[in-house]
């Protein structure tokens, strides 16, 4: 059996063996992934982010319980701002937010810190934010207020 080595050139000048983080497209051109082995974060610029995204991202309550918690200010790492849900859901909910322009995604060492894009968000959709936070505060000063299913 042989086993082909690929190399790739680094950028710095010198020739290397293929990195762990990537895979062998269709084609057979090697692509690159980040360091999480993810496809790298897509952030809506403001002209891109669309009202149908923004309320779609925000139909679920474990997002709005998200949005709450970062409008508190600051920016908090991803595993901190919810407790005892999978990675995998927390992924699939951080792709929803980052992808609708909700919400910044930055890698800070082996983890992303997570922040609410107010500004962004209040430029493009002014008050929408300020009456969603409003209504979340409202709902939890009553009593009995059952929170929605899940999308």
């Amino acid at each position: 059996m042989t086993v082909r080595v690929h190399w790739y050139f680094s950028g710095v000048g010198l020739a290397s063996p293929l990195p762990k983080e990537g895979k062998f497209d269709r084609t057979g051109k090697y692509v690159l992934f980040d360091y999480h082995g993810g496809m790298r974060a897509h952030h809506p610029t403001l002209d891109q982010m669309r009202l149908e995204n923004v309320l779609a991202a925000l139909s679920n309550p474990m997002r709005l319980t998200v949005v709450r918690r970062l409008a508190e200010g600051g920016q908090h790492p991803c595993g901190s701002v919810l407790s005892g849900v999978s990675k995998s859901t927390l992924t699939h909910h951080w792709r929803v937010l980052r992808d609708a322009g909700v919400i910044w995604q930055q890698p800070s060492g082996r983890e992303n810190l997570l922040s609410l894009r107010r500004e962004d968000l209040d430029a493009r959709f002014p008050g929408l934010l300020d009456a969603v936070l409003a209504n979340l505060t409202a709902e939890e000063a009553e009593p009995g207020a059952a929170p929605g299913g899940r999308d």
